[in-house]
């Protein structure tokens, strides 16, 4: 590998055993794929290059059980470093480092640390120390693991508060939607029973109207019937003239005109007319009939008073 990347140098030709020694190569990255094939290695030694940050999938190296990233320029070390739970040594000195990752509690193999000359926040710089002697580097391993389970711990409380408050909220919610939705149902209910009172009302009101109407009617209706006054008296009854009536006066008639008809046939000149022979004929013998009549009349009332 070059000198930058890492790339071109065999790294089997840098084992020694179990320890691999990358140091003072320049690095600006870390090989991780090639690591990650020499799970033997578990000795790795990356001092003294110029390492800037770690690659999430530096964590991955699990087989690691001593690490020397000393004298680079790490600012931070990946969030899930304490996937790396075999290792037992680690040295941070002179670096760029101000916090560790929370996940830094996992590392529950941890024995020895080194954290001198970083510019640690306060806190952690207070708790980790002074690593000048094993005494002391083992000391800081412990207190720091302490220290980050702790704020793991204030963390996974704050969380757990949040995630009650969030479900608390959220109930509160479904409470306050249910109490909403069960006074929307009231106001529905309320208002549907308003709105069946006002149309029975109106029914009521309606049918009132209609019965008032009918006896109004009926009422005019007798009213109608009766006299229309009791004081006055009685009328003669009109009489209408009946059909009867005109068939006499046209029987008057046709008589007047065959009295007619039969004096100019009896008086005038045209008696010799061939009508008026017709009608003179006609005459007389209904005179003569209406003379046998009498006269047959006449025997049946003589008949009849002996």
């Amino acid at each position: 590998m070059s000198r930058g990347s890492g790339k071109g140098l065999s790294l089997k030709d840098k084992l020694d055993g179990n320890e691999l020694d990358l140091s003072l190569c320049d690095l600006n990255e870390v090989p991780v794929r090639e690591l990650a094939a020499l799970p033997k290695a578990t000795i790795l030694d990356l001092s003294c290059n110029n390492l800037i940050s770690l690659p999430s999938d530096f964590c991955s190296l699990m087989h690691l059980v001593k690490l020397d990233l000393s004298k680079n320029r790490l600012q931070q070390l990946p969030l899930d470093f304490g996937r790396l739970v075999n290792l037992q040594h680690l040295d941070l000195l002179n670096n760029r480092l101000v916090t560790l990752p929370v996940s830094f509690a996992q590392l529950k193999n941890l024995k020895w640390l080194d954290l001198k000359d970083n510019p640690l926040d306060p806190v952690l710089a207070k708790v980790a120390g002074d690593c000048l002697d094993e005494k002391q580097c083992k000391q800081a391993a412990v207190k720091v693991l302490q220290h980050m389970k702790a704020i793991q711990s204030e963390q996974d409380r704050q969380r757990q508060r949040k995630l009650q408050a969030e479900r608390e909220m959220e109930k509160k919610r479904e409470a306050e939607q249910r109490a909403k939705e069960a006074q929307e149902r009231e106001l529905r209910k309320r208002e549907k029973a308003e709105e069946k009172e006002r149309r029975r009302r109106e029914y009521d009101a309606q049918k009132a109207a209609k019965q008032e109407m009918e006896k109004k009617t009926k009422k005019e209706t007798v009213h109608t019937r009766k006299p229309a006054s009791s004081s006055r008296p009685p009328q003669p009854p009109r009489h209408k003239p009946s059909w009867s009536r005109s068939v006499l006066r046209v029987l008057l008639f046709v008589l007047f005109c065959i009295l007619c008809t039969l004096a100019a046939c009896k008086l005038t000149e045209l008696q010799h007319q061939p009508l008026c022979v017709s009608v003179n004929t006609l005459y007389e013998d209904v005179v003569a009939a209406l003379q046998n009549h009498k006269t047959l009349q006449n025997m049946l009332q003589h008949n009849s008073q002996q």
